[in-house]
């Protein structure tokens, strides 16, 4: 493709073919308990990914600016690759770190993204399983088109090979970075690498199942490429560990086409999120919640509002701004946790739904 464009695909699919021989040698594969839809979603959306959808993009943002804006095509053509590269990729990662985010904190975006994180495994091809439309809708896709029109398609080949060598080592199973914090010197180094970059115990970290096991947070570590913008904005968890469970909170078992087509293919299960007409159920209450706890556990408060299993959390909350709370029980015994979510004291009741109550009795 014009300018350099379309060199990625090929050394991108010999950074999965590296990667997938490593995993065989190391039996990694072998141990997989995948299941044969989802090795279609991941392979497949990667193949439709890069073959179709990203083509497709630039194709109509070439034309689109050739048509109406021609007198900017080429522009940065002139400019020196050792700008124009760092110029690409921190605008790139930037983009992408707010729309992954933004995909646990709406909705919508949500259920596009959500078979990302059914995953109870890592693996290589986990970084192309998401909806289509997830991609069609990739901010940065557009800005790699944008750059490609303007003349820097070059600049794009060279920064998707660099970013997707980080995307792809952090969702393998082969934890390069493991060993290294064992280490005095390496840990030091270390601790210079994963403020700069994406190693695969912060993107790990990620994708565990919650942060009751005090070393993941689905709600963090949203970066691709770069830590920098987690820590800027205030999502970064450096736990140094690996979580032993991966995947969402409640299990979920539709078909990989519906996974991948929606919202064109929905569920038949009206109780499934990608369902036609679905609604999460408030669960509050007016009343607090009589808990037993022990001493020393950790426990997640739901905040939301819309768990099924209160007063702790299920995981509802996934696809809005609201997170779950995570405290530890200082005593054993019976407590009383706030159900109305109004408490001061989270997650202690402190009477605040008696006030709620009389405001909604006028």
């Amino acid at each position: 493709m014009k300018n350099g464009v379309g060199l990625d695909v090929y050394l991108v699919i010999g950074i999965l073919l590296g990667f997938a021989f490593i995993e065989i040698i190391a039996g990694h594969l072998k141990k997989s308990k995948r299941n044969k839809g989802e090795w279609i979603q991941e392979m497949g959306g990667f193949f439709v990914l890069s073959l179709l959808i990203k083509p497709l993009i630039v194709i109509t943002t070439i034309y689109i600016g050739s048509v109406f804006f021609n007198q900017y095509q080429n522009i940065l053509s002139d400019w020196n690759i050792f700008y124009l590269v760092p110029f690409y990729i921190l605008i790139d990662d930037l983009l992408q770190y707010w729309y992954h985010r933004s995909g646990h904190e709406y909705e919508f975006l949500w259920k596009l993204h959500r078979s990302h994180h059914q995953a109870e495994q890592m693996g290589f091809f986990i970084s192309y399983r998401n909806a289509g439309l997830y991609y069609v809708m990739m901010p940065n896709i557009w800005w790699l088109s944008l750059i490609t029109f303007l003349g820097g398609g070059y600049a794009v080949a060279i920064g998707l090979v660099l970013k997707q060598l980080i995307i792809i080592s952090s969702h393998s199973t082969l934890s390069w970075d493991k060993h290294l914090y064992k280490n005095k010197i390496t840990s030091a180094i270390m601790s210079v690498i994963e403020r700069i970059i994406v190693t695969p115990a912060f993107h790990h970290g990620h994708h565990g199942k919650s942060k009751l096991d005090g070393i993941s947070d689905p709600n963090g570590n949203f970066g691709n490429m770069f830590s920098i913008w987690d820590q800027l904005f205030g999502t970064a968890v450096f736990s140094r560990e690996f979580p032993t469970e991966y995947g969402l909170q409640i299990a979920t078992n539709e078909k990989w086409t519906t996974s991948y087509f929606y919202p064109a293919v929905k569920s038949k299960d009206s109780s499934n999120i990608l369902s036609k007409g679905f609604r999460k159920i408030d669960s509050t209450s007016f009343s607090p919640l009589i808990t037993e706890l022990k001493k020393g556990e950790k426990y997640l408060w739901c905040q939301c509002g819309k768990s099924q299993s209160q007063p702790f959390c299920d995981g509802s909350h996934h696809g809005s701004k609201i997170k779950p709370l995570l405290f530890e029980a200082q005593k054993d015994g019976k407590v009383r946790l706030c159900n109305c979510k109004a408490t001061k004291n989270a997650p202690f009741c402190d009477g605040s739904h008696v006030q709620l109550k009389k405001q909604q009795s006028k």
